[in-house]
């Protein structure tokens, strides 16, 4: 019989992960969260307008995302 403890080991896991609630979050996604959080507070308080803080940040954490998840692809 097959249980889920022999899928756990294995999966691939990233090789550094953080784990938040009891999920492991590769470390790259975590930092994309928050340099996105951060850009939006700086430029939010910086410009005092929504529009330029909220394209700003969603950019920055986008380009962190990807190019954190394509490094780490490519070190498999």
């Amino acid at each position: 019989m097959t249980t889920a403890e022999q899928f756990h080991a294995a999966a691939p896991r990233p090789a550094s992960t953080i784990s938040i609630a009891g999920v492991e979050w590769p470390t790259y996604k975590v930092v994309a969260l928050l340099v996105g959080f951060l850009t939006f507070a700086v430029v939010a308080l910086v410009t005092a307008h929504m529009t330029p803080a909220v394209l700003t940040a969603a950019a920055m954490a986008t380009l962190i995302w990807a190019g954190g998840g394509l490094v780490n692809s490519l070190r498999r």
